[in-house]
């Protein structure tokens, strides 16, 4: 009965150990720090490829082999950049095995230059002027739901991340102030982040206030067609963009106004600081919030250059017609 007892211990601490329960407490552990979706995609990857093959192996006793066959069955699959991002994330986890005492050595290490190579594709993005204009003129006439053709004449004025413009709510809007701060919860790096409204944000938000907002300031600025109390699916930006007409695998995306912004803003010669800090890149330690606060006030004269700029290229787009 003892030596039963005993080897049923050995077994819980086993399991313990094994690469599944490791991975979940690195999940685990990591969560607070990101974004629901980035955590919801990083578990799916690990649930969908990796568990059911080395989920129950020690972690420790995995191989460089045994994580190469797992990257293989993924490359079958034909998803490439989805085995390199398996195999970054399993080094993770190996990592933070080590740091925990139940592994010794990272494997996935071993795996440098064994898998198939694959070439990142930037997000579409438009760099020239003259179709950036044709792209916006094509907006303002969009023809479609009417908070859907207001939230993509919004994106390219404050070019936040589609997801923060779908989940943008009217308690986190002072349009008399001209600011909208986004809870840190609803940013990619959990940190809160202000967007300074130029005059043409604010009037397209007081637009739309009549049908989403309300007397207590609640809800969602842009809800959905059909459910009032949920947000704009994440489909509906680029699927209205593809219906005016514009290739969303190589052209535009509702994503790419962000490179838009930061192309021509650079080019019009504002600080890269404060461009780098309106698109909500981090920049870590004491200067990171030094300049959040030290910027705000040149990041409201770049909103509003830039909405001015966006006007002018149009002008000059219908002026040519």
């Amino acid at each position: 009965m003892k030596q039963n007892g005993s080897t049923e211990a050995v077994m819980e601490e086993k399991s313990r150990k094994d690469f599944e329960s490791v991975a979940r407490d690195w999940i685990k552990n990591m969560e607070e720090t990101w974004a629901s979706e980035h955590e919801s995609r990083v578990r799916r990857s690990l649930e969908n490829w990796v568990f059911p093959w080395i989920g129950a192996k020690v972690a420790n006793e995995i191989h460089a082999a045994d994580l190469l066959s797992v990257a293989r069955r993924i490359e079958e699959a034909g998803r490439l950049e989805t085995a390199h991002r398996v195999v970054s994330v399993c080094g993770q986890v190996f990592r933070y095995a080590i740091a925990c005492g139940k592994a010794y050595r990272d494997p996935s290490q071993d795996l440098r230059g064994a898998l198939k190579p694959y070439r990142s594709k930037p997000r579409a993005a438009i760099t020239s002027k003259a179709r950036l204009a044709e792209v916006l003129c094509a907006i303002d006439g969009y023809a479609g739901n009417f908070q859907t053709r207001l939230a993509l004449r919004l994106l390219p004025l404050v070019f936040v991340r589609p997801k923060e413009l779908r989940l943008m709510e009217w308690a986190e809007v002072d349009l008399d102030a001209g600011l909208w701060s986004i809870p840190g919860p609803k940013m990619k790096m959990r940190l809160p982040h202000v967007v300074p409204l130029a005059r043409q944000a604010i009037r397209i938000l007081q637009e739309i206030k009549p049908l989403s907002g309300s007397s207590e300031e609640v809800g969602f600025v842009f809800p959905g067609v059909r459910d009032k109390g949920q947000p704009l699916s994440n489909m509906t930006l680029n699927a209205a963009l593809q219906r005016l007409g514009f290739d969303t695998q190589d052209e535009i995306t509702s994503h790419g106004f962000r490179t838009v912004a930061s192309t021509f803003l650079h080019e019009l010669g504002f600080p890269p600081d404060a461009i780098e800090l309106q698109l909500a890149h981090r920049i870590g330690g004491v200067r990171g919030v030094y300049m959040r606060s030290q910027y705000l006030d040149q990041r409201k004269a770049m909103m509003q250059a830039w909405a001015d700029f966006l006007d002018s290229i149009k002008s000059s787009n219908r002026a040519a017609v």
